[in-house]
């Protein structure tokens, strides 16, 4: 084929091509996952359900008759998810889909039909980033005199000799556990100023006997326990930090290799917090297998939904953070984003094409560090 015939294929009738969008396979194929986007969305908008079927025939039948390329039909969707109100969208689609010209008049085009929102200021916000050899990003998003404040008490003192970036870390990190000596820097009140504690970590031990031993016995440290935080420690630090210490409580999970500790079944919709536990022990971050969150953070999902009879047993249930326990496709038959199955104990993501795929990064739940995966 050459290059012209290629031009020739994509630009004739190329709406009718995307009748049958399938995303696995387009990744499969090596498109960048942007495009992909861009051409489900057309495929959506041209082919999806919708209850505006008479607009979406009248735009099918003009799309058809354009000229317009996939990349130009892709921009004018991109274009009208400005729009919030359905009919609205509708009519400015039909007008955009009698443009002509090249992709930069069409886009010329769209901007006049639809212009750029008014920027609004972002929202507050700490974000935090997944931890890689020991470390974590935060990101802060807060009133620009906070922040300006703040980076004027973190330069305060340090030695503009050194590089400042690791000396405002230091003190940033002796400002958040109350380690500035008495320091009254930055309140007019003269108050000593005051930190962020060190915090206990919660873990559920989830520990084979052989390794427990080991670090009973003080010889843990190529032990790596995983926290439901999302961080890992090793079973020496575990020991010398949290167990060897007056006053500190242990709380261990005990699993069978199949069957689960807990059953409610239909008495309670919410599971209770030592099903929580059993839980977040079983999979101590997002049962998603790519997101960061750890179990902590997560909600208590049913794999099969309450609604659809589901019960309130270990079996039954695995953490997910917010937004993939919102995304996950609840009805089986579903098959656009993905969800969770509960394999030998241990909670499991399965792609929309059935594959399931394992965790990688922090992959501690119980049935692994018990019993081998």
């Amino acid at each position: 084929m050459t290059f012209t015939d290629m031009i020739r294929t994509l630009s004739d009738s190329v709406v009718d091509s995307l009748a049958d969008f399938d995303r696995e396979v387009a990744l499969a194929a090596g498109l960048d996952p942007r495009r992909v986007r861009d051409w489900e969305a057309v495929s959506n908008t041209y082919f999806g359900r919708t209850k505006w079927t008479k607009w979406q025939r009248k735009a099918l039948d003009r799309a058809r008759t354009s000229g317009l390329s996939i990349d130009q039909l892709a921009f004018i969707e991109t274009r009208l998810s400005l729009i919030d109100d359905p009919s609205t969208r509708w009519k400015t689609r039909l007008s955009l889909l009698n443009s002509r010209g090249t992709f930069d008049a069409v886009k010329r085009r769209a901007k006049q039909l639809v212009p750029d929102p008014e920027p609004a200021a972002p929202a507050d916000a700490v974000k935090f980033g997944r931890s890689k050899m020991g470390k974590r990003s935060m990101t802060v998003t807060a009133d620009e005199r906070l922040l300006a404040d703040t980076e004027q008490f973190l330069r305060d003192g340090i030695d503009s000799s050194k590089p400042a970036m690791p000396q405002m870390a230091s003190r940033f990190e002796d400002l958040l556990r109350g380690n500035l000596g008495g320091s009254t820097d930055g309140n007019s009140d003269g108050a000593p100023v005051t930190g962020v504690p060190h915090l206990r970590p919660r873990p559920l031990v989830l520990v084979g006997l052989p390794d427990f031993v080991d670090i009973v016995r003080g010889s843990g440290d190529e032990v790596i326990l995983g926290l439901t935080d999302g961080t890992t420690m090793t079973g020496a630090e575990f020991l010398n930090r949290f167990i060897a210490t007056a006053g500190n409580e242990l709380e261990a999970a005990v699993f069978h290799p199949q069957k689960g500790a807990v059953n409610l079944y239909r008495m309670s919709r919410f599971a209770n917090q030592k099903q929580r536990d059993l839980a977040r022990a079983a999979m101590p971050m997002c049962s998603q297998p790519f997101c960061r969150h750890g179990a902590d953070a997560c909600e208590i999902h049913h794999i099969t939904p309450w609604s659809r009879g589901g019960e309130t047993n270990v079996a039954n249930l695995a953490p997910l953070c917010s937004y993939h326990n919102r995304v996950n496709d609840d009805d089986p038959r579903r098959r656009k984003r993905g969800r969770i199955h509960m394999r030998r104990g241990t909670p499991v993501w399965v792609s929309p094409r059935g594959t399931p795929v394992r965790r990688t990064h922090h992959p501690f739940g119980a049935m692994s560090t018990l019993f081998g995966r």
